[in-house]
């Protein structure tokens, strides 16, 4: 490792230990439960790392990451690598985990990403590959919604000011002709900024009319008596829309590129696994979840929110370029240059090993 690495990673490890949970898993299977990793016999390290730390939320959309940790993807390909793992519950805080170092790669929405280079000046962090399409839905109570028009003048939740559901939202309220303050959320719709945590029991409560939300928020929100009145699916090309993404710190992609595909080996090896057999798939990725937030979801919020996810590992460059304007147009960006935040040339190495057609960065890529 070079000196440089590893003063960053002792460094960041130190600053990170009192926001950050890091744990590892076992190589094939679960992990123990005191926490040790298994190893295979032989293994070597990759790129000599003693260990590479994936960040990723405990969502069904990082349906990805999730089984990939739970059977153990993730460590077969790192070989004696640990690979070893921090959640988190808002992109903002997962960006600065990798710009300071305390995770080396990670799974997040397009708006953190887009937001995190933009602000960085598009020196931080690259996209290496796709993860999750689909799975966000605008969810209503049937009694004060039945049409799409009716949302006019209604309470509807969004997950945070600027992430990937609320510049959505924006932009369809913006089609309709309608008129909302991006920044206060106030006008011919009332944007009401929600945790996903507390949306459901705002939803009960009467306090928000519906939510323009990701799974299994949308599912959740069903079971308290919500209807679907609009799957953003629907509104993309051949229903497909980038929601989750993978992304790696720039240094850490210079520095270990054989670590970097050695992840991505792993999420293409992973996705295959899912789409080859969903319902166990389904399965551990609420064991996962299980894990990670302390209690699985019940089967008429898993089986629904589960079904309206598409693992993928294109990135579907092309939605991201438009979910940016999206954000420029709603005033939530000043500009959506996103010139070299793609470096898919890993990922599609992956691909050409495994006879798989390569994926494209519509013309957003770094350069060669």
């Amino acid at each position: 490792m070079p000196a440089t690495t590893a003063l960053r990673r002792g460094l960041a490890a130190l600053a990170a230990l009192p926001l950050l949970a890091l744990t590892a898993c076992g190589y094939g299977s679960q992990a123990k439960d005191d926490g040790t990793v298994r190893i295979a016999a032989g293994a070597k390290k990759t790129d000599g790392l003693d260990s590479v730390r994936i960040g990723y939320f405990g969502n069904l959309t990082h349906a990805t990451a999730l089984v990939g940790r739970q059977q153990g993807f993730f460590q077969k390909e790192l070989g004696a690598t640990r690979a070893e793992y921090a959640t988190f519950n808002a992109g903002p805080s997962e960006i600065e985990a990798l710009n300071s170092g305390s995770i080396d790669i990670g799974w997040i929405g397009p708006s953190p990403a887009i937001n995190g280079y933009l602000k960085s000046g598009g020196t931080k962090l690259r996209i290496v590959g796709g993860s999750a399409s689909g799975g966000v839905k605008l969810v209503v109570n049937p009694e004060k919604i039945k049409s799409l028009e009716d949302v006019k003048g209604k309470r509807i939740a969004t997950p945070q000011l600027g992430n990937t559901q609320d510049v959505a939202f924006l932009n369809w309220i913006a089609e309709q002709g309608w008129k909302v303050d991006a920044q206060s959320g106030k006008g011919d719709v009332s944007v009401v900024r929600t945790d996903n945590k507390v949306t459901p029991d705002a939803y009960s409560s009467g306090s928000v009319d519906g939510a323009w939300v990701p799974e299994p928020t949308a599912s959740k929100l069903v079971a308290e008596g919500a209807k679907v009145l609009l799957d953003e699916a629907d509104l993309w090309p051949d229903k497909k829309f980038v929601i989750t993404n993978i992304i790696v710190s720039q240094s850490f992609l210079k520095e270990h590129p054989k670590a970097v595909e050695a992840v991505l080996r792993a999420s293409a090896e992973t996705n295959e696994w899912i789409n080859a057999d969903p319902g166990r798939a389904k399965t551990a990725a609420n064991r996962q979840l299980e894990t990670d937030t302390g209690k699985p979801l019940p089967a008429e919020v898993l089986d629904p929110a589960w079904a309206s996810i598409r693992v993928t590992d294109d990135p579907l460059a092309a939605t991201l370029g438009a979910q940016a304007e999206h954000a420029v147009k709603a005033g939530l960006l000043e500009r959506s240059d996103l010139k070299g935040i793609y470096d898919l040339a890993p990922l599609n190495r992956v691909l050409a090993a495994r006879g798989a057609a390569p994926v494209d960065d519509a013309g957003l890529g770094a350069a060669s």
